[in-house]
C-alpha cells in the first residue's frame, strides 16, 4: 500500500501580504529604532504571528540605543533577541537579520504600520462576527435574545473603533459577498408555532392590533406570511374574520395559486390555542435570531474578502447592523409593557360670577337704606 507523503513547507499556503508588511516594519525598527516614535495605532497584539508580536514588544520595551553605537555593533539587537525569546522561543538571530534585509525603506515605517493596523482591524471584525454567529446557535444561554444583542453591541463597538481609526474617504459599498452557508435549521417548531399563531389570531382578531410590531417578514413560511397579511388587513378594515373570510382573502391575493388545498388552510386556521401575544413574541424572537445570524455571516464574508478596504468594511458592517437594529426596535416594543389606560380626571366646577338679577337686586336695596339714613339725620336736626 502506498503511503501518503508527509506535509512539508511546500504544502503550506504562501504568507499573506500583511506578513511582508510586518517584516518590513520590524526591519525598519531594527535598523533605526528611532522610527518607533513615528509608529502609532499598533501594539504587539496587532501582528499576525506571535514571533512578530514578540519582536515588536521587545523593541518597544528596550531603551533605544545610541545611533552611533548601534551602527557599529549588534549589542542592542542581541538584547532584542533575548527579550523576544521570552515570548517566542523559536526566534533566531538569522530571522532578525532577515527582517533587516527585507525592509525596502526604513523611512516608510509608518506606512508599514498602517498596513498591519488595517489587517489587525479586519481580524478583530471577523472574530466579532464569528462570536455573534456562535452565540446565536449556542443553546446554553438562558436569555438568548439579550445575549445575542449584547454580542451585537460588541460587534458594533469594533466597527465604531474601525471608523475612528480609518475615516471614510468615499461611500463605496463593498462587493456583495457570498456568506458562509448557515446550518440547516429545524423548521418543525417554527411551523407549528406559526400555525398556532394564525389560528389563534383568526379566533381572536381583536388581539391583532396589540401585536402591530409583528410583520410578514418574521414568518419562516411564505404561505404563513401571506395569511398573516390577510389577517392584519381584514382586522384593519374591520371586516368579519373567520377561517372562511381569511381563505377568501388569501385567494384574492393569489396565495392559493401554487396548488395549496383550501381545506388544509381551513384546518390550519381552525385550531387556536394560547394567546396571540405569546405566539407573536415567539415568532419575533426567532426572526431576530435569524437576522443576527445572517448579519454576522455577511460581515464575516466582508472581512474574508482581502480586496475590501477598512472604509468599505465599516460601511458594509454598519449597513448590515442596521438590519438587525430594525428588528431590535420591534422586539423592544414587543417586550415593553403597555401602560394601563388612565381615565381623564373629571372637570372641576368653577364658581360662576354673580348674575345680573342678583346684582340689580343688591343695587336696588341700596337707595332705600340711604333714604332712611337721611331721614333720621333730618329729624335729629329739627329736634
Amino acid at each position: 500500500m502506498s503511503r501518503s507523503p508527509e506535509p512539508d513547507e511546500d504544502d503550506l499556503p504562501p504568507p499573506q501580504p500583511v506578513f511582508h508588511a510586518e517584516q518590513a516594519l520590524l526591519g525598519a525598527l531594527l535598523l533605526d529604532p528611532r522610527r518607533l516614535d513615528d509608529v502609532s495605532g499598533i501594539n504587539p497584539g496587532s501582528f499576525s504571528t506571535a514571533a512578530h508580536g514578540a519582536v515588536f514588544a521587545a523593541i518597544s520595551t528596550l531603551p533605544a540605543p545610541d545611533p552611533a553605537e548601534h551602527a557599529r555593533g549588534t549589542k542592542w539587537l542581541d538584547q532584542v533577541l533575548a527579550t523576544a525569546r521570552e515570548q517566542a522561543r523559536g526566534l533566531t538571530a538569522s530571522y532578525l537579520h532577515t527582517l533587516v534585509q527585507v525592509c525596502p525603506w526604513p523611512r516608510h515605517a509608518p506606512a508599514y504600520a498602517r498596513m498591519a493596523e488595517a489587517e489587525h482591524a479586519r481580524r478583530c471584525l471577523r472574530a466579532a462576527a464569528q462570536r455573534l454567529v456562535q452565540t446565536v446557535h449556542d443553546p446554553s444561554h438562558s436569555h438568548p435574545v439579550q445575549t445575542v444583542l449584547d454580542e451585537a453591541d460588541a460587534l458594533a463597538a469594533v466597527v465604531d473603533d474601525m471608523a475612528a481609526r480609518f475615516p471614510q474617504r468615499a461611500g463605496v459599498l463593498p462587493r456583495t459577498p457570498v456568506s458562509p452557508p448557515a446550518p440547516a435549521p429545524d423548521f418543525a417548531a417554527a411551523v407549528e408555532e406559526e400555525q398556532l399563531l394564525l389560528a389563534t389570531a383568526t379566533a381572536h382578531p381583536a388581539d391583532i392590533e396589540s401585536v402591530r410590531w409583528l410583520t410578514p417578514e418574521d414568518f419562516t413560511q411564505p404561505l404563513h406570511a401571506g395569511l398573516w397579511q390577510c389577517l392584519t388587513d381584514l382586522a384593519r378594515r374591520h371586516e368579519p374574520v373567520d377561517p372562511v373570510t381569511v381563505l377568501w382573502e388569501a385567494q384574492q391575493r393569489g396565495l392559493l395559486e401554487s396548488g395549496s388545498d383550501p381545506s388544509v388552510v381551513l384546518r390550519l386556521l381552525g385550531a387556536p390555542a394560547g394567546s396571540v401575544g405569546h405566539w407573536s413574541e415567539r415568532a419575533l424572537q426567532r426572526s431576530l435570531l435569524a437576522t443576527a445570524d445572517a448579519v454576522g455571516r455577511r460581515i464575516e464574508a466582508y472581512a474574508d474578502d482581502p480586496a475590501t478596504t477598512p472604509f468599505q468594511l465599516v460601511l458594509g458592517a454598519r449597513r448590515s447592523l442596521a438590519d438587525l437594529g430594525a428588528v431590535r426596535t420591534r422586539w423592544r416594543h414587543a417586550i415593553t409593557p403597555v401602560p394601563p389606560h388612565r381615565p381623564r380626571p373629571a372637570a372641576i366646577a368653577r364658581a360662576s360670577p354673580p348674575t345680573t338679577t342678583a346684582a340689580d337686586t343688591a343695587r336696588s336695596a341700596l337707595p332705600d337704606s340711604t333714604t332712611e339714613l337721611a331721614g333720621s339725620r333730618a329729624a335729629s336736626r329739627s329736634r
